[in-house]
């Protein structure tokens, strides 16, 4: 099964306030930008017009590889609040 098959089974329910944080100023200077790789939901993009890091908070799939990924620790990252966030279905 490829991963967007997986991801077709992933159910999301959106909080209206993002769970994840960047420090906009450390991802100016960052080089590599290894979130906008890393991450297999794609929930990070470089906007090159506007100079910043764009964070789609409700494709995560809080597997916690950006925080692992971000070299600078510029990434505040919690879980979200109470029934939001992903539920992973099987079968």
């Amino acid at each position: 099964m490829n991963i967007d098959d997986r991801l077709a089974k992933v159910k999301y329910v959106n909080d209206e306030e993002s769970h994840l944080k960047v420090n906009q100023e450390d991802c100016k200077k960052c080089k590599l930008k290894m979130c906008t790789y890393i991450c297999p939901a794609n929930v990070y993009e470089w906007n090159e017009n506007e100079n910043k890091i764009i964070v789609n908070y409700e494709n995560c799939l809080e597997c916690g590889a950006c925080r692992i990924a971000c070299s600078a620790k510029s990434l505040e990252w919690q879980y979200p609040k109470g029934t939001s966030g992903v539920t992973y279905k099987y079968g």
